[in-house]
């Protein structure tokens, strides 16, 4: 059995091939490189450079190399660039997608994993949000996720497919054994970003918005470490191939820390100050977004390790002190 990995050469996808491949399966990896990174890849996987849509490359693959799982990670992901260009996202997030299961479904694949996101709910409000909460995505980015889960949704009824989509929320820190980590150029996550200016890349981190109804003033986030989130899609699969129903599951810890206090875990882990600026809030932008995390440690046995702020902010760093000495352009 051969799990595809689409956009495997991205920050999440590169985990979630490790941890595959550290579980003992076999793995391939799809990705245009359009902002992924070749070197990411891990080596024992097999890499192919393509794009999801392309259906005749990825049922090649399929036949190819028995694929009988798609792990879904390929699409673009910045919140204020699918309000700039639309269209693209829902290219390469719903067009694209739709292409891929319907290959799937050609293909006799029963498995799909989706990654989602919180995005998807828009406002929630100040209290977790369950995954039966209202759907009001406020940008195309949240718009065209939600999309792909209801035509996964709408498959999934009317063929042999089975799936799982996890709503992502604030995915942070590295592989504790530093293979991998945020290495996108130009992030916009806040903990990659303290952490570049904690090294010097960056010279300072902007603070959007502090007069939210918050106990500091600005806004509240769940951080989900990169490996518990890899340990999710693990036990997704692993409840399809029991012949677990399809389903959707919120991933995050259930509690939140603030723009200032991840900030202060960074200069604490970095043991300096660097400056930190004001700005105005970004349109869009909740107060509160923490998730309701009790469905995925129910339903699919999940157990997260790594539920630490302190643990991801050092070891965010650790990557970016890596990075910036082994894979930065000189």
């Amino acid at each position: 059995m051969t799990v595809l990995v689409t956009g495997g050469a991205g920050y999440i996808g590169s985990h979630m091939a490790l941890e595959l491949l550290d579980a003992g399966e076999k793995v391939v990896v799809l990705d245009n490189l359009s902002t992924g990174l070749r070197w990411a890849v891990p080596d024992r996987a097999v890499f192919v450079e393509g794009d999801v849509g392309d259906q005749s490359l990825v049922q090649r693959i399929i036949q190819r190399h028995g694929v009988n799982s798609i792990i879904h990670f390929a699409g673009s992901i910045v919140v204020p660039d699918s309000v700039a260009d639309p269209l693209g996202y829902y290219l390469n997030n719903t067009v694209k997608s739709r292409a891929l299961i319907e290959t799937a479904v050609k293909s006799g694949v029963p498995h799909f994993i989706f990654s989602s996101t919180a995005a998807v709910y828009g406002m929630p409000g100040d209290k977790p949000v369950l995954e039966s909460a209202s759907l009001k995505p406020m940008s195309p980015y949240g718009s065209s996720k939600l999309m792909t889960e209801m035509m996964l949704a709408d498959t999934a009824r009317a063929h042999n497919l089975r799936y799982v989509a996890l709503r992502y929320f604030n995915v942070a820190g590295a592989d504790p054994q530093g293979r991998s980590g945020q290495s996108t150029p130009r992030a916009t996550h806040l903990i990659k970003v303290a952490c570049e200016t904690a090294i010097g890349k960056r010279g300072h981190v902007d603070v959007f918005g502090t007069d939210y109804p918050t106990p500091d003033g600005t806004c509240v986030r769940d951080y989900i470490h990169v490996k518990d989130l890899a340990q999710a899609h693990i036990a997704a699969l692993l409840h399809l191939r029991r012949g677990g129903k399809s389903d959707i599951f919120n991933c995050g810890y259930g509690r939140g820390f603030s723009v200032l206090e991840v900030i202060k875990a960074v200069k604490v882990a970095c043991g300096h100050e660097f400056e930190v600026r004001h700005a105005q809030r970004r349109p869009g932008d909740p107060a509160t977004i923490i998730a309701a995390a009790d469905k995925i440690r129910r339903d699919l046995g999940w157990k997260p390790m790594l539920d630490d702020l302190d643990v991801i902010v050092r070891q965010a760093l650790k990557w970016e002190e890596k990075l910036s000495r082994e894979h930065q352009p000189a």
